[in-house]
């Protein structure tokens, strides 16, 4: 008897940001090279690839990848984007740390984003993490949480914390522990409003071009934690892309290697199974 694969989830974020991104994604889901992925709805780019991606419901985990520092708010949002443009993550990150961000501030993007992934999804979000992990700030978590039980939601959220010893055994560790930082309490705050969340986190990377990308993506999956996510960024390259987002040229780089035999290779011989959901 086979011993049984461990489950892990492999999230790709920013569906949406692009065509080309939202095509590598599709592209990678659909021959079970990714398990889950979050959609950033505020993007101009979501609606049209809105339908491709509602047709994978029930074999990849579909998220909300919250959106609070790229593009423009779906509607009003006076303190944070006074004239129609989501801030920057620096000066967001100053206002949340600073304990001017208040709940009020945020919720109502929180709502529409969430109402924009019901109306092309045709429900509510198996999942909800945010780009760049604002999902776990100060003033930003509670207006979530208090969001998603407002609506009655049953779903995960994505803690973006892990144990010390996982981090320094993985890439990157510098930029994991500020973000576990950051997180402090979030996982403990999920469980509280009755909410579960992933157990393991990794996926960090400095998003740069060159050699080396395999080894430090399988380097991730050292140390997973009980119910573990791991992040990927995957994508093509356009102009769309070009004006949005920082992250470009390592983005084909993830997209090849996930579609490679050696990926294949390496979830065979590492014994793990891509699942939508953390499983315990």
């Amino acid at each position: 008897m086979l011993p049984e694969r461990r489950p892990v989830v492999l999230c790709a974020d920013d569906y949406g940001l692009s065509p080309g991104v939202s095509r590598g994604i599709l592209a990678l889901a659909r021959v079970k090279r990714i398990s889950a992925t979050g959609a950033m709805t505020n993007i101009p780019a979501f609606p049209e690839a809105a339908p491709a991606l509602r047709e994978l419901s029930g074999t990849v985990g579909l998220g909300l990848h919250l959106t609070l520092t790229t593009g423009e708010p779906l509607g009003p949002l006076p303190r944070l984007a006074p004239l129609g443009r989501l801030p920057p993550l620096g000066r967001l990150l100053r206002f949340a740390l600073s304990g001017k961000l208040k709940p009020a501030d945020v919720r109502p993007e929180i709502e529409r984003q969430l109402d924009a992934f019901a109306a092309a999804m045709g429900r509510l979000p198996d999942f909800v993490d945010g780009h760049q992990h604002v999902h776990v700030l100060p003033g930003v978590r509670g207006a979530l949480l208090a969001a998603l039980s407002a609506r009655g939601w049953r779903g995960w959220l994505r803690d973006p914390g892990d144990t010390l010893g996982a981090i320094r055994a993985r890439p990157h560790p510098g930029k994991a522990m500020v973000v576990a930082g950051l997180g402090l309490g979030f996982g403990s705050a999920v469980r509280r409003a009755g909410f579960s969340a992933n157990r393991g986190f990794s996926g960090f990377s400095d998003f740069a071009e060159g050699e080396g990308f395999a080894e430090a993506f399988e380097a991730s999956f050292r140390a997973l934690g009980p119910a573990p996510v791991v992040m990927c960024h995957p994508g093509e390259i356009d102009e769309a892309l070009r004006a949005l987002d920082p992250v470009v040229t390592s983005r084909p780089l993830e997209l090849a290697y996930l579609g490679s035999g050696r990926f294949g290779d390496f979830l065979e011989r590492e014994g793990l199974r891509l699942v939508p959901g953390p499983v315990s």
